[in-house]
């Protein structure tokens, strides 16, 4: 596994790990949030070793890439038109692609709108319903509040969230280790369930990092989850990794996602593909004590009756919970690899 530098990707200078044979069969792999190309690290080798070309970024906004200060540029569609232009300019016709966390509804909407790049699309913990066909009703917000909680993506969104994170009293380091554990199968509280709708009264039964307390941020929330001691799929070596990048350069470039994503606005052009679904060979991986499969009421049934045509496996790991690639990298290779050469 060799760390290189691609210029010229859509306006950045992309970082990307990469492993494997230039001309073998290729793997796009794409994390999530708050996170690295080096989440990737338990299954870049694995890959590569079964004889695939393996690249991982780090996306727009984070780690070594960076990003610029334009929140338009951080829009779902100009995300995928960075993956298109990182494999143009690697001379890559065809891949495969796979994201995790908010790396998965980008790797859906490359599959979606650029089924003649990516031949086959995997989906990691975030369930893909199909591009939404109107905003979100901000009647949802007030009804929250009423219960005393506000939900995480629209805290995300707003201008203090990089710095409640970043600046945290217990320190970047304890937080991240503090969110990382309460997101996991380590974390006794994660029991997830479906959910009846998107109404305040049922996304209130979601644990308060997903549907936080009113009057609390992120740092606050996940505080009291420090574990003891660092578990085996997270040593603190490998989380120093991800505190060093975020104390580098913070967590606004990530956050951008966010901001894309829940303005009616910036989200328009998701709108237009609404009826659209995802044709090419998909499959949707995640950790058996991950929230995410359920935080959209019926995104994860919905992915796999209409979204995506041609769903060849829906699989809920044992053992994981959000970090399901790194809490059980060798599940989770196993299924990569059955899939892929299924296709």
């Amino acid at each position: 596994m060799k760390s290189r530098f691609v210029e010229g990707v859509n306006g950045l200078t992309m970082h990307v790990l990469e492993a494997g044979t230039p001309g073998r069969p290729c793997v796009l792999l794409l994390h999530g949030f708050p996170e690295l190309a080096y989440s990737w690290r338990k299954v870049i080798p694995a890959l590569a070793d079964a004889g695939y070309h393996v690249l991982a970024p780090d996306l727009r906004g984070y780690g070594r890439t960076g990003g610029d200060g334009e929140v338009t540029s951080y829009r779902m569609l100009n995300l995928v038109q960075d993956c298109v232009a990182l494999l143009s300019l690697l001379q890559i016709d065809r891949c495969h692609v796979v994201g995790h966390d908010f790396g998965s509804p980008l790797a859906a909407y490359c599959a979606l709108t650029r089924p003649d790049v990516f031949r086959s699309v995997v989906l990691m913990s975030a369930p893909f319903g199909g591009p939404p066909a109107k905003p979100t009703d901000p009647q949802i917000h007030a009804d929250l509040a009423a219960l005393g909680r506000k939900h995480y993506q629209w805290y995300y969104s707003t201008p203090e969230a990089d710095a409640d994170m970043r600046r945290c009293p217990q320190g970047l380091h304890a937080f991240l280790r503090a969110y990382y554990h309460v997101k996991s199968a380590d974390w006794p509280g994660n029991k997830p369930h479906p959910l009846a709708s998107w109404s305040a009264r049922e996304l209130a039964k979601l644990p308060t990092y997903y549907v936080m307390r009113l009057e609390e941020n992120m740092a606050q929330t996940v505080a009291p989850h420090l574990p003891a001691r660092a578990p085996a799929w997270l040593t603190d070596e490998e989380l120093a990794v991800y505190a060093d990048a975020f104390e580098s350069n913070g967590f606004q470039g990530g956050l951008n996602w966010y901001r894309c994503a829940t303005s009616a606005e910036h989200s328009a052009p998701l709108r237009a593909l609404a009826g659209r679904t995802i044709d090419v060979p998909s499959m949707y991986v995640a950790g058996a004590a991950d929230w995410g499969i359920y935080q959209k009421p019926g995104d994860f049934e919905r992915m796999q009756t209409g979204a995506c045509t041609r769903m060849l496996g829906c699989h809920l790991v044992p053992g994981a919970g959000h970090w399901v690639q790194q809490e059980q990298p060798a599940k989770v290779n196993t299924l990569l690899l059955d899939f892929l050469r299924g296709i």
